[in-house]
């Protein structure tokens, strides 16, 4: 199996500065879904480097499928990430309203601090692999 895992961590680490650029230009919504995105693609080349397929979206369940448990707060935070999946990018995700209009600071920077903790635990794995 080719190492594509480490693709997917720069890809990672590279749609969480995305997610930090859009939120410094207030594009909350962005700033979100690239966060989400963030913790995905860590975690699937977490699977990757430990020789594991990994498919979906929900960040909370490919945490939750990682064969050395991490810690059940971490999990949370992917649920939490994964309400950004779809809602940030389509106006229909919310009764009312454009999609951006429902995510400000408090939403980009929750954001923020739990793909930049997913990735943390992605290195570290790695790291004590």
């Amino acid at each position: 199996m080719a190492q594509r895992w480490k693709d997917w961590l720069t890809q990672a680490e590279h749609d969480l500065e995305q997610a930090a650029s859009s939120r410094r230009e207030g594009r909350h919504d962005w700033a979100c879904f690239a966060a989400q995105q963030a913790a995905e693609k860590a975690v699937k080349a977490l699977h990757l480097a430990r020789g594991q397929e990994a498919w979906g979206h929900v960040v909370a369940r490919l945490l939750s499928e990682l064969p050395d448990a991490p810690p059940e707060h971490l999990i949370e935070q992917g649920r939490a990430l994964d309400n950004f999946y779809v809602p940030t990018r389509y106006p229909n995700g919310h009764p009312e309203g454009p999609a951006y209009e429902h995510y400000g600071p408090l939403q980009s920077s929750q954001g923020l601090r739990y793909a930049g903790d997913i990735l943390q635990f992605v290195h570290q794995a790695l790291a004590d692999a």
